[in-house]
């Protein structure tokens, strides 16, 4: 244990601090205030680095702490003593877990915010529905984590339910995490919309995004472009406004469809739109490229049979189970309230 607190791999300390020194360094250097959203972003992901320095230092901490009241335990024999050893070592090596987690996420745009799309898929009223659910879910794990959840755009169902719906999750490696979210999900259950209360089975598919900055050049044509405008709506079918500040824009060479309607402004809603049209054209080229990222994009066009990452089951028992890594976990309701960091866990550990 010593040895994996010391520095190199996922525990790297030296390299925290060299990180931490420089971020300091930076932020005193005349200019940085020049452009105060580039500078607020910044001091954002040296606080983030900052704290995983201070976590990593909690946890030798605790570490040290552990190996003197093991000693004690031992010499003492004291079954109360051992009692408090054994429960302090379980909430370490959830500590650790975690701490390793975060270190895994170190591929390229891990660190960015995260833009969600859930496209519910053929099953009317019932897919929608199990739109919402995920929706919910997603909702929940991000302000579990302390992250803020704006919602970009927002198609109610016909019944019930969504249509589709857009997220910008913003917290540090909220893509990192979200990433291993991307397919479709799977929900079996007796529909409550079935008055036979016959067993149904739902599809969403769920696309993940990195937030891109604007340091990403992506080449983006007007002559591609088909835009438009319309009345903004939100959950329930609220108007947010009486204007055509909504924006839908449709890039002709590829198909991809973006819209935009949080904020109030037409010029607003269409930049937040461009930038995730950027972002779905950068993916594209990405996979392309990359013959395996093409092939996991393959397996998840067709929202249907066969086609799942994750099936969740109501009935006739209760499961959730990951297709990739057989991740499970036989309580369906602390996952649907948001507890999705063992699959994100079990995901990430995949790629080790």
């Amino acid at each position: 244990m010593k040895k994996l607190l010391t520095s190199g791999g996922l525990f790297d300390l030296e390299n925290l601090e060299e990180q931490v020194a420089e971020a300091d360094y930076h932020m005193g250097e005349p200019g940085f205030w020049d452009d105060s959203e580039k500078a607020q972003a910044f001091i954002d992901e040296t606080n983030q680095i900052k704290a995983q320095y201070e976590t990593f230092k909690k946890i030798e901490s605790t570490y040290d702490d552990l190996v003197v009241l093991y000693e004690l335990v031992a010499e003492e024999n004291d079954s109360e003593m051992f009692s408090e050893l054994v429960q302090e070592v379980k909430a370490f090596q959830l500590t650790l877990d975690q701490y390793e987690l975060s270190q895994l996420l170190s591929e390229p745009y891990d660190k960015n915010n995260a833009i969600i799309e859930l496209h519910p898929g053929a099953g009317g009223t019932e897919s929608q529905d199990w739109g919402s659910m995920l929706l919910r879910m997603y909702t929940r794990w991000a302000e579990n984590k302390g992250f803020s959840v704006e919602m970009l755009d927002y198609l109610a169902g016909d019944e019930a339910g969504i249509k589709s719906v857009t997220l910008l999750i913003k917290g540090f490696n909220a893509y990192g995490y979200l990433k291993s979210e991307k397919g479709v999900h799977r929900l079996v259950r007796i529909s409550p919309f079935d008055s036979n209360s016959r067993r149904h089975t739902s599809f969403c598919s769920v696309d993940v995004m990195p937030e891109l900055t604007d340091n990403i050049d992506v080449e983006i044509k007007s002559d591609d472009l088909k835009i438009d405008t319309y009345r903004a709506s939100g959950a329930g079918g609220q108007h947010i406004n009486k204007t055509e500040s909504a924006v839908r824009i449709t890039h002709i060479p590829t198909g991809v469809v973006v819209a935009s309607q949080a904020q109030r402004s037409q010029l607003k809603n269409r930049e937040q739109a461009m930038g995730m049209l950027k972002a779905k054209l950068y993916q594209l080229e990405i996979e392309k490229k990359e013959q395996e990222a093409a092939e996991i994009r393959g397996e998840q066009l067709e929202i249907g049979w066969g086609s799942q990452i994750r099936s969740y089951v109501f009935h006739p028992y209760s499961m959730v189970k990951d297709h990739r890594t057989n991740y499970e976990v036989g309580n369906t309701q602390p996952v649907m309230d948001g507890d999705i960091d063992g699959f994100i866990d079990a995901y990430l550990r995949l790629k080790l």
